[in-house]
Protein backbone atom coordinates (compact mmCIF):
# COMPACT_ATOMS: atom_id res chain seq x y z
CA UNK A 1 0.00 0.00 0.00
CA UNK A 2 1.42 3.33 -0.98
CA UNK A 3 1.28 6.54 1.02
CA UNK A 4 -1.33 7.96 -1.33
CA UNK A 5 -3.51 4.84 -0.86
CA UNK A 6 -3.59 5.26 2.91
CA UNK A 7 -4.27 8.99 2.48
CA UNK A 8 -7.21 8.27 0.14
CA UNK A 9 -8.76 5.77 2.57
CA UNK A 10 -8.67 8.38 5.33
CA UNK A 11 -10.40 10.91 3.11
CA UNK A 12 -13.18 8.50 2.10
CA UNK A 13 -14.25 7.83 5.69
CA UNK A 14 -16.94 10.14 7.11
CA UNK A 15 -15.52 13.00 9.23
CA UNK A 16 -16.85 11.59 12.52
CA UNK A 17 -15.22 8.21 11.85
CA UNK A 18 -11.89 9.80 10.97
CA UNK A 19 -11.69 11.90 14.09
CA UNK A 20 -13.48 9.51 16.44
CA UNK A 21 -15.78 12.36 17.52
CA UNK A 22 -19.57 12.49 17.62
CA UNK A 23 -21.41 14.08 14.74
CA UNK A 24 -22.51 17.61 15.58
CA UNK A 25 -25.32 19.11 13.53
CA UNK A 26 -24.82 22.58 12.06
CA UNK A 27 -25.22 25.40 14.54
CA UNK A 28 -28.32 27.39 13.73
CA UNK A 29 -31.30 28.90 15.55
CA UNK A 30 -33.20 25.61 15.69
CA UNK A 31 -30.32 24.05 17.64
CA UNK A 32 -31.06 26.58 20.40
CA UNK A 33 -34.82 25.94 20.39
CA UNK A 34 -34.98 22.16 19.94
CA UNK A 35 -33.57 21.20 23.35
CA UNK A 36 -36.23 23.29 25.12
CA UNK A 37 -38.96 21.94 22.84
CA UNK A 38 -37.85 18.33 23.31
CA UNK A 39 -37.65 18.72 27.08
CA UNK A 40 -41.10 20.30 27.02
CA UNK A 41 -42.52 17.27 25.20
CA UNK A 42 -40.75 15.01 27.65
CA UNK A 43 -42.11 16.84 30.71
CA UNK A 44 -45.61 16.82 29.21
CA UNK A 45 -45.39 13.02 29.12
CA UNK A 46 -45.47 12.91 25.32
CA UNK A 47 -42.02 11.38 24.98
CA UNK A 48 -40.39 8.70 27.07
CA UNK A 49 -36.85 8.87 28.32
CA UNK A 50 -34.73 6.06 26.83
CA UNK A 51 -33.39 4.94 30.19
CA UNK A 52 -36.78 4.91 31.95
CA UNK A 53 -39.62 2.42 31.55
CA UNK A 54 -42.55 4.83 31.58
CA UNK A 55 -43.32 8.39 30.65
CA UNK A 56 -43.01 11.00 33.35
CA UNK A 57 -45.06 14.18 33.51
CA UNK A 58 -44.07 17.39 35.26
CA UNK A 59 -46.43 20.22 34.31
CA UNK A 60 -44.58 22.83 36.37
CA UNK A 61 -41.33 22.18 34.53
CA UNK A 62 -43.17 22.00 31.19
CA UNK A 63 -44.69 25.43 31.90
CA UNK A 64 -41.22 26.78 32.74
CA UNK A 65 -39.83 25.50 29.44
CA UNK A 66 -42.69 27.18 27.57
CA UNK A 67 -41.94 30.39 29.48
CA UNK A 68 -38.27 30.16 28.47
CA UNK A 69 -39.23 29.81 24.81
CA UNK A 70 -41.59 32.77 25.23
CA UNK A 71 -38.71 34.77 26.68
CA UNK A 72 -36.49 33.84 23.74
CA UNK A 73 -39.28 34.88 21.37
CA UNK A 74 -39.63 38.26 23.10
CA UNK A 75 -35.88 38.92 23.26
CA UNK A 76 -35.24 37.98 19.63
CA UNK A 77 -38.22 39.85 18.16
CA UNK A 78 -37.18 41.69 15.01
CA UNK A 79 -33.87 39.79 14.80
CA UNK A 80 -35.05 36.45 13.42
CA UNK A 81 -35.44 35.33 9.84
CA UNK A 82 -39.05 34.56 8.86
CA UNK A 83 -38.46 30.80 8.88
CA UNK A 84 -36.87 31.03 12.36
CA UNK A 85 -39.87 32.98 13.65
CA UNK A 86 -42.27 30.41 12.19
CA UNK A 87 -40.27 27.56 13.71
CA UNK A 88 -40.24 29.11 17.17
CA UNK A 89 -43.94 30.00 17.01
CA UNK A 90 -44.81 26.48 15.85
CA UNK A 91 -42.88 24.92 18.75
CA UNK A 92 -44.58 27.27 21.21
CA UNK A 93 -48.08 26.59 19.83
CA UNK A 94 -47.59 22.84 20.02
CA UNK A 95 -46.25 22.95 23.57
CA UNK A 96 -49.02 25.31 24.72
CA UNK A 97 -51.76 23.13 23.22
CA UNK A 98 -50.38 19.97 24.79
CA UNK A 99 -49.90 21.76 28.10
CA UNK A 100 -53.51 22.95 28.14
CA UNK A 101 -54.73 19.44 27.33
CA UNK A 102 -52.60 17.85 30.06
CA UNK A 103 -53.57 20.50 32.60
CA UNK A 104 -57.22 19.71 31.77
CA UNK A 105 -57.84 23.33 30.78
CA UNK A 106 -59.15 22.11 27.43
CA UNK A 107 -60.36 18.68 26.36
CA UNK A 108 -58.20 16.94 23.82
Amino acid sequence: MTESDSHDSKQSAPPNERSGQEFLPPLDFSSVILPFYSQGLLKLGLLGEPDKAGKEMNLNLARRLIDILDLIKDRTKGNLKPDEERFLESCLQQLRMHYLEKAKVISG
